[in-house]
């Protein structure tokens, strides 16, 4: 398997680690790829393509890790906010085939947007929420 972010956890890849922890790691994103200033990517140190495939204990101590980076963009560069990003599976527009967030770190006056301008074409037949209930198992509220 040929995986960039793989190698990076291993060794063979430079990074620049912004914190390395038991099962995620975040690193600062090439900077002529960065949206902002101190902008992070947080992954599992397992490999898993997408959140399909990671398994719950990873994906919890990688959200552990977005929350401690959000953290750190407060106190550390004054940011006010930040936005969180996942292209989750070949279908999403994904750029690296390995589970990736991320975090962005944002101010009122940077002069961007991350936010969708624009729906989907895609038309489902029926009831989306019911469909997406049905397989989580919860059972859809009477109206």
């Amino acid at each position: 398997m040929n995986c960039v972010f793989c190698d990076l956890v291993a060794g063979r890849a430079p990074a620049r680690w912004v914190g390395r922890e038991e099962g995620a790691a975040a690193f600062l994103t090439l900077p002529e790829r960065a949206l902002a200033p101190g902008h992070t990517l947080v992954i599992p140190t397992e490999h898993a393509v997408g959140l399909q495939d990671v398994s719950p204990q990873a994906l919890m101590r990688v959200m552990a890790l977005v929350q401690k980076v959000a953290h750190a963009m407060a106190v550390g560069l004054g940011a006010a906010g930040v936005n969180v990003l996942n292209a989750s599976g070949p279908g999403s527009e994904q750029s690296v085939p390995h589970l990736h967030f991320h975090v962005v770190p944002r101010w009122p006056d940077d002069g961007f947007t991350t936010w969708p301008r624009e729906r989907s074409r895609r038309i489902i037949t029926g009831d989306p929420g019911a469909a997406l209930a049905a397989v989580v198992g919860i059972l859809p509220s009477a109206e």
